[in-house]
Protein backbone atom coordinates (compact mmCIF):
# COMPACT_ATOMS: atom_id res chain seq x y z
CA UNK A 1 0.00 0.00 0.00
CA UNK A 2 1.27 3.32 -0.59
CA UNK A 3 0.82 6.02 1.63
CA UNK A 4 2.52 9.41 1.06
CA UNK A 5 4.59 10.64 4.19
CA UNK A 6 2.33 14.23 4.06
CA UNK A 7 -0.54 11.82 4.76
CA UNK A 8 0.88 9.80 7.40
CA UNK A 9 1.95 13.17 8.81
CA UNK A 10 -1.23 14.67 8.75
CA UNK A 11 -3.48 11.57 10.42
CA UNK A 12 -0.85 11.34 13.36
CA UNK A 13 -0.87 15.65 13.83
CA UNK A 14 -5.37 15.04 13.56
CA UNK A 15 -5.25 11.90 15.90
CA UNK A 16 -2.96 12.86 18.72
CA UNK A 17 -4.36 16.54 18.65
CA UNK A 18 -8.02 15.09 19.24
CA UNK A 19 -6.66 12.98 21.66
CA UNK A 20 -5.19 15.44 23.73
CA UNK A 21 -8.78 16.68 24.12
CA UNK A 22 -11.00 13.93 24.40
CA UNK A 23 -9.23 11.17 26.02
CA UNK A 24 -11.38 9.26 28.11
CA UNK A 25 -10.09 8.75 31.81
CA UNK A 26 -9.78 4.87 32.47
CA UNK A 27 -7.83 3.14 35.77
CA UNK A 28 -5.58 0.90 33.42
CA UNK A 29 -4.03 4.55 31.65
CA UNK A 30 -3.07 5.60 35.12
CA UNK A 31 -0.06 2.99 35.38
CA UNK A 32 2.40 1.24 33.47
CA UNK A 33 2.19 -1.48 35.96
CA UNK A 34 2.55 -4.57 33.79
CA UNK A 35 0.93 -6.67 35.94
CA UNK A 36 -1.92 -4.62 35.92
CA UNK A 37 -1.93 -4.39 32.45
CA UNK A 38 -2.07 -7.68 32.08
CA UNK A 39 -5.31 -7.85 34.02
CA UNK A 40 -7.07 -5.00 32.31
CA UNK A 41 -6.06 -6.99 28.74
CA UNK A 42 -7.60 -9.90 29.80
CA UNK A 43 -10.10 -8.62 31.03
CA UNK A 44 -11.01 -6.32 28.25
CA UNK A 45 -10.85 -9.30 25.55
CA UNK A 46 -14.79 -10.09 24.41
CA UNK A 47 -16.19 -7.71 27.21
CA UNK A 48 -16.78 -4.26 26.75
CA UNK A 49 -15.41 -0.88 28.99
CA UNK A 50 -18.41 0.17 31.16
CA UNK A 51 -18.25 -3.76 32.49
CA UNK A 52 -14.59 -3.83 33.38
CA UNK A 53 -14.49 -0.79 35.13
CA UNK A 54 -15.57 -2.05 38.31
CA UNK A 55 -14.13 -5.29 38.28
CA UNK A 56 -10.71 -3.91 37.13
CA UNK A 57 -10.91 -2.06 40.25
CA UNK A 58 -12.32 -4.37 42.88
CA UNK A 59 -9.75 -7.23 41.57
CA UNK A 60 -6.36 -5.15 41.67
CA UNK A 61 -8.07 -4.60 45.34
CA UNK A 62 -8.30 -8.07 46.15
CA UNK A 63 -5.52 -9.22 44.53
CA UNK A 64 -2.86 -6.17 44.35
CA UNK A 65 0.23 -8.02 42.93
CA UNK A 66 1.29 -10.75 40.91
CA UNK A 67 2.02 -12.64 43.95
CA UNK A 68 -1.36 -12.23 45.54
CA UNK A 69 -2.90 -13.47 42.46
CA UNK A 70 -0.79 -16.50 42.20
CA UNK A 71 -1.17 -17.72 45.95
CA UNK A 72 -4.85 -17.23 45.95
CA UNK A 73 -7.62 -20.07 45.60
CA UNK A 74 -9.34 -20.59 42.47
CA UNK A 75 -12.78 -19.95 43.95
CA UNK A 76 -11.46 -16.55 44.84
CA UNK A 77 -10.55 -15.61 42.27
CA UNK A 78 -13.29 -16.67 40.41
CA UNK A 79 -15.18 -15.07 42.96
CA UNK A 80 -13.58 -11.72 42.13
CA UNK A 81 -14.21 -12.40 38.59
CA UNK A 82 -17.93 -13.12 38.87
CA UNK A 83 -19.94 -10.96 36.68
CA UNK A 84 -17.40 -10.50 33.40
CA UNK A 85 -18.24 -13.60 31.90
CA UNK A 86 -15.80 -16.15 30.06
CA UNK A 87 -14.79 -17.10 33.42
CA UNK A 88 -12.21 -19.67 32.12
CA UNK A 89 -10.38 -15.98 31.30
CA UNK A 90 -9.88 -15.96 35.65
CA UNK A 91 -8.40 -19.43 36.11
CA UNK A 92 -5.46 -18.28 32.93
CA UNK A 93 -4.78 -14.28 34.53
CA UNK A 94 -4.14 -16.65 37.99
CA UNK A 95 -1.91 -19.27 35.91
CA UNK A 96 -0.05 -16.07 34.11
CA UNK A 97 0.73 -14.89 37.18
CA UNK A 98 1.98 -18.28 39.21
CA UNK A 99 4.15 -18.55 35.52
CA UNK A 100 5.44 -14.93 36.20
CA UNK A 101 6.37 -15.57 39.90
CA UNK A 102 7.77 -18.55 39.34
CA UNK A 103 10.14 -17.37 36.70
CA UNK A 104 10.32 -14.04 38.81
CA UNK A 105 10.71 -11.84 36.05
CA UNK A 106 7.79 -9.91 34.01
CA UNK A 107 7.64 -10.98 30.14
CA UNK A 108 9.67 -8.78 27.88
CA UNK A 109 8.38 -9.79 24.35
CA UNK A 110 5.20 -10.88 22.33
CA UNK A 111 6.77 -14.41 21.90
CA UNK A 112 7.62 -14.52 25.91
CA UNK A 113 4.26 -13.38 26.51
CA UNK A 114 2.22 -16.01 24.50
CA UNK A 115 4.16 -18.74 26.45
CA UNK A 116 1.50 -17.54 28.90
CA UNK A 117 -1.75 -18.94 29.63
CA UNK A 118 -4.66 -16.93 27.37
CA UNK A 119 -2.36 -14.93 25.97
CA UNK A 120 -2.37 -14.31 22.20
CA UNK A 121 -0.70 -11.96 19.49
CA UNK A 122 -3.29 -9.17 19.86
CA UNK A 123 -2.94 -9.23 24.00
CA UNK A 124 0.65 -9.67 23.83
CA UNK A 125 1.42 -6.86 21.66
CA UNK A 126 -0.87 -4.38 23.85
CA UNK A 127 0.44 -5.44 26.89
CA UNK A 128 4.15 -4.53 25.38
CA UNK A 129 2.56 -0.99 24.67
CA UNK A 130 0.58 0.08 27.59
CA UNK A 131 2.98 -1.06 29.90
CA UNK A 132 6.48 -0.56 28.18
CA UNK A 133 5.08 2.04 25.19
CA UNK A 134 7.17 -0.59 22.71
CA UNK A 135 6.55 0.30 18.97
CA UNK A 136 4.53 -2.11 18.20
CA UNK A 137 1.02 -2.67 16.79
CA UNK A 138 -2.39 -3.62 17.85
CA UNK A 139 -5.01 -3.69 16.14
CA UNK A 140 -8.77 -4.24 17.58
CA UNK A 141 -12.22 -4.06 15.85
CA UNK A 142 -12.04 0.09 16.80
CA UNK A 143 -8.65 0.00 14.98
CA UNK A 144 -9.64 -2.06 12.30
CA UNK A 145 -12.63 0.14 11.44
CA UNK A 146 -9.79 3.62 11.20
CA UNK A 147 -7.56 2.65 9.22
CA UNK A 148 -10.30 1.32 6.72
CA UNK A 149 -12.47 3.97 6.90
CA UNK A 150 -9.18 6.68 6.83
CA UNK A 151 -7.57 5.20 4.48
CA UNK A 152 -10.51 3.83 2.21
CA UNK A 153 -9.77 0.31 2.33
CA UNK A 154 -11.97 -2.58 1.26
CA UNK A 155 -13.89 -3.99 4.27
CA UNK A 156 -12.47 -7.33 3.80
CA UNK A 157 -9.21 -6.72 3.73
CA UNK A 158 -6.64 -8.70 4.90
CA UNK A 159 -4.94 -8.69 8.51
CA UNK A 160 -1.18 -8.30 6.87
CA UNK A 161 -2.46 -5.39 5.06
CA UNK A 162 -4.03 -3.76 7.93
CA UNK A 163 -1.02 -4.90 10.18
CA UNK A 164 1.12 -3.46 7.26
CA UNK A 165 -0.42 -0.05 7.25
CA UNK A 166 -0.81 0.16 10.75
CA UNK A 167 3.57 0.24 11.16
CA UNK A 168 3.66 3.08 8.77
CA UNK A 169 1.59 5.25 10.32
CA UNK A 170 3.12 4.58 14.06
CA UNK A 171 4.83 7.43 15.53
CA UNK A 172 8.43 5.91 17.07
CA UNK A 173 8.09 6.28 20.78
CA UNK A 174 4.29 7.09 21.36
CA UNK A 175 3.11 3.61 20.91
CA UNK A 176 0.97 4.29 24.24
CA UNK A 177 -0.59 7.41 23.35
CA UNK A 178 -1.37 6.62 20.12
CA UNK A 179 -3.24 3.01 20.00
CA UNK A 180 -5.48 4.83 23.12
CA UNK A 181 -6.14 7.59 20.73
CA UNK A 182 -6.94 4.97 17.94
CA UNK A 183 -9.24 3.22 20.51
CA UNK A 184 -11.31 6.50 21.61
CA UNK A 185 -11.70 7.89 18.34
CA UNK A 186 -13.17 4.56 17.21
CA UNK A 187 -15.06 3.90 20.28
CA UNK A 188 -16.79 7.56 20.65
CA UNK A 189 -16.70 9.15 16.91
CA UNK A 190 -15.91 6.51 14.24
CA UNK A 191 -18.13 4.13 15.88
CA UNK A 192 -19.36 1.47 13.76
CA UNK A 193 -23.13 3.06 12.84
CA UNK A 194 -21.44 6.33 11.32
CA UNK A 195 -18.97 4.74 9.94
CA UNK A 196 -21.37 1.99 8.29
CA UNK A 197 -18.49 -0.62 8.49
CA UNK A 198 -19.74 -4.08 10.04
CA UNK A 199 -17.23 -5.95 12.92
CA UNK A 200 -15.62 -8.96 11.69
CA UNK A 201 -17.25 -11.07 13.70
CA UNK A 202 -20.19 -10.52 16.73
CA UNK A 203 -20.60 -12.37 19.37
CA UNK A 204 -22.63 -15.24 19.74
CA UNK A 205 -26.12 -14.98 21.42
CA UNK A 206 -25.86 -15.23 24.74
CA UNK A 207 -29.81 -16.42 25.87
CA UNK A 208 -30.43 -19.77 25.94
CA UNK A 209 -26.67 -20.33 25.07
CA UNK A 210 -24.50 -22.73 26.90
CA UNK A 211 -22.78 -19.80 28.39
CA UNK A 212 -25.56 -18.27 30.25
CA UNK A 213 -26.13 -21.79 31.50
CA UNK A 214 -22.01 -22.03 32.93
CA UNK A 215 -22.53 -18.58 34.12
CA UNK A 216 -25.62 -19.06 36.08
CA UNK A 217 -23.98 -22.11 37.89
CA UNK A 218 -20.67 -20.05 38.76
CA UNK A 219 -22.73 -17.14 39.82
CA UNK A 220 -24.59 -19.75 42.34
CA UNK A 221 -21.44 -21.11 43.44
CA UNK A 222 -19.40 -18.03 44.24
CA UNK A 223 -22.63 -17.15 46.09
CA UNK A 224 -22.22 -19.75 48.37
CA UNK A 225 -25.44 -21.68 47.18
CA UNK A 226 -25.40 -25.65 47.36
CA UNK A 227 -25.83 -27.25 43.98
CA UNK A 228 -26.43 -30.71 42.44
CA UNK A 229 -27.08 -32.18 39.52
CA UNK A 230 -30.32 -33.30 40.19
CA UNK A 231 -31.68 -29.68 41.20
CA UNK A 232 -30.35 -28.11 38.27
CA UNK A 233 -31.53 -30.60 35.66
CA UNK A 234 -35.28 -30.07 37.77
CA UNK A 235 -35.08 -25.98 37.64
CA UNK A 236 -33.68 -25.59 34.05
CA UNK A 237 -36.25 -28.50 32.82
CA UNK A 238 -32.75 -30.45 30.95
CA UNK A 239 -32.08 -34.19 31.05
CA UNK A 240 -29.25 -35.36 33.65
CA UNK A 241 -27.10 -36.42 31.03
CA UNK A 242 -26.90 -32.87 29.31
CA UNK A 243 -25.87 -31.17 33.08
CA UNK A 244 -23.55 -33.56 33.47
CA UNK A 245 -22.29 -33.21 30.19
CA UNK A 246 -22.17 -29.34 31.13
CA UNK A 247 -20.53 -29.56 34.10
CA UNK A 248 -18.18 -31.97 33.17
CA UNK A 249 -16.74 -29.51 30.36
CA UNK A 250 -16.36 -26.53 33.31
CA UNK A 251 -14.91 -29.40 35.80
CA UNK A 252 -12.08 -30.13 33.01
CA UNK A 253 -11.12 -26.33 32.56
CA UNK A 254 -11.06 -26.40 36.60
CA UNK A 255 -14.04 -23.83 37.06
CA UNK A 256 -15.45 -26.54 39.33
CA UNK A 257 -15.72 -30.16 41.24
CA UNK A 258 -18.60 -32.63 41.41
CA UNK A 259 -18.34 -35.39 43.52
CA UNK A 260 -21.42 -37.78 44.00
CA UNK A 261 -23.85 -35.50 42.07
CA UNK A 262 -22.89 -32.55 44.29
CA UNK A 263 -21.33 -29.37 42.98
CA UNK A 264 -18.20 -27.17 44.41
CA UNK A 265 -16.26 -24.43 43.48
Amino acid sequence: MNVSPQKIAAFRRFLLSWYDKNKRDLPWRNTTDPYKILVSEVMLQQTQVDRVLPKYRTFLETFPTVEALAKASPADVLKAWSGLGYNRRALYVQQAAQQILEQRTFPQTAEELQQLPGIGAYTSCSILIFAFNADEVAIDTNIRRILIHQFALPEDAGQEELLFLAKKLLPPGKSRDWHNALMDYGATVLTSKQSGIRPLSRQSRFQGSRRQYRGAVLKKLVAGKKLTIKELSKVWQKEKRWVEELLGEMEEEGLLRVRKGKVFL
